[in-house]
């Protein structure tokens, strides 16, 4: 589990979505690559291709529509903020739709890293390896 012993110096609903989504981002990313890890794939070659699986936008597009029903009412309204948050990037290879919804996804996971709710990422990360390994739609 992190813990980077860090304060955050206003309320996680004040914060950008596009901020919340670039630390959850990484959180997001150091539990794929964790997993990949665990799973004992050793090979940079593997452990990329295996990652990328996991973090395009059309695969946490589909993990954050099946953990749709799961959202408590404040998830749901984080993930409605990043899902309507203007980007100045553009997808190269990801469809726009997907794009805001792995960015509202990104948006939740670095809102629930902020307040600390580590046992809630790790459910969302068992729903994720359940979509991407499991072949859940």
């Amino acid at each position: 589990m992190l813990d980077m012993n860090f304060e955050l110096k206003m309320p996680p609903e004040q914060v950008s979505c596009l901020v919340l989504a670039y630390l959850g981002d990484a959180v997001y990313e150091l539990y794929v690559r964790s997993h990949l890890i665990g799973d004992g794939r050793v090979k940079v070659n593997q452990l990329h291709r295996g990652a990328v699986k996991f973090v395009q936008a059309k695969t946490q597009a589909r993990v954050l529509r099946a953990l749709e029903d799961t959202l408590d009412e404040t998830e749901a309204s984080v993930v409605r903020r990043g899902r309507n948050t203007k980007s100045l990037h553009v997808p190269k290879n990801a469809e726009v739709i997907d794009y805001r919804y792995a960015t509202a996804f990104e948006c939740l996971i670095g809102y629930l890293y902020f307040k600390g709710r580590h046992e809630r990422i790790a459910e969302i990360f068992a729903k994720a390896v359940e979509v991407v390994e499991g072949g859940i739609s």
